[in-house]
């Protein structure tokens, strides 16, 4: 439900202006966003705040619910295919709505080759997997190739300039640029049809930006503000967000795998579903869910080809 602003009581014409000047363009945007955050970028005085928040939290309900009403709202998720059957199954059915899903893996694991297949899926219709609507992309690595978009596109039937007009790609230069952008996606997501949005990489910037244990604390802070307005973003609208995150070497592990994902318990209580990628044999990607509510931690091995992500023909155990 969008409505109208001045819907709300206490919400005049000028008020309204306010609101939508600072990206607060829909009731369920006021809704979810902290009352200081939304006087501080309106100007308008605290309690004034707290009364149209309350207003607009009562025209969405976002009061106790039952059990049976969540699963109520479960039910209107949508997934979007990844292109590989076995990847959708580890995913329990592809990629959610309402959810932040996020791929770790070190350099050449596939994270953005995944991103970049969801950009071209996430358009289908629903009967083909996908969300029936257009994509934010914020690329803060210089990663994004629009050549890669329409090879994808083609090798899978589709219009590829139809398909690249649907993507909406911004370059992140810096953390700070990267929060503007997540900043406008409240006013983007409904306004252009957005059902999926993707971050590559989340903490890329913060992590060459904040050295030192000095900073630290104030790394994750921000980065924890930004995780949750996108957790908001996809709850709010219903639509699926992918972050990618890097991995970063344990020094001290002298058994297992000494990589493990950046970020820390701000990156592990954000995401909803968490999977670790790696390079597997004859160039294939092994896909493992190490952290959700409700899927199971089992590997599945796909390939990055011409098409995109798809199966392999043998799925031999390595």
């Amino acid at each position: 439900m969008s409505g109208d602003l001045e819907s709300l009581n206490g919400v005049g014409s000028t008020t309204a202006s306010k609101l939508r000047a600072s990206g607060y363009t829909t009731i369920e945007a006021i809704a979810v966003t902290p009352p200081r955050e939304l006087m501080e970028k309106t100007n308008i005085g605290f309690n004034t705040i707290l009364k149209i928040q309350e207003a607009a939290r009562q025209m969405i309900a976002t009061d106790f619910k039952t059990a049976q009403e969540f699963y109520e709202k479960r039910q209107t998720m949508k997934k979007c295919t990844t292109g590989s059957k076995k990847l959708d199954e580890i995913l329990g059915g592809g990629i959610e709505t309402q959810a932040l899903t996020e791929f770790i893996g070190e350099y050449g694991s596939g994270k953005t080759q995944i991103c970049l297949m969801l950009s071209v899926t996430a358009q289908l219709p629903y009967e083909k997997g996908g969300l029936e609507g257009n994509v934010a992309f914020i690329d803060t690595e210089g990663t994004f190739m629009p050549e890669r978009v329409y090879q994808i596109a083609q090798a899978n039937g589709l219009d590829p300039q139809t398909v690249a007009n649907n993507i909406f790609v911004a370059r992140a230069y810096n953390s700070s640029h990267q929060c503007l952008l997540i900043d406008r996606l409240f006013t983007m997501v409904p306004e252009n049809n957005i059902k999926l949005i993707i971050v590559d990489s989340m903490i890329s910037h913060f992590r060459g930006e904040y050295v030192g244990r000095e900073n630290l604390s104030e790394r994750q802070q921000k980065l924890n503000q930004y995780l949750h307005k996108l957790v908001r973003l996809s709850e709010a609208y219903n639509v699926a967000v992918v972050v990618t995150n890097q991995v970063q070497a344990n020094p001290t592990a002298f058994f297992g795998d000494p990589n493990r994902p950046a970020g820390g318990n701000i990156m592990a209580h954000a995401c909803t579903h968490r999977v670790f990628l790696r390079k597997g044999s004859k160039g294939t990607r092994i896909a493992r869910v190490i952290d959700s509510p409700c899927l199971p931690e089992v590997p599945a091995r796909f390939l990055i080809s011409e098409k995109g992500v798809e199966d392999i023909d043998q799925d031999d155990d390595e």
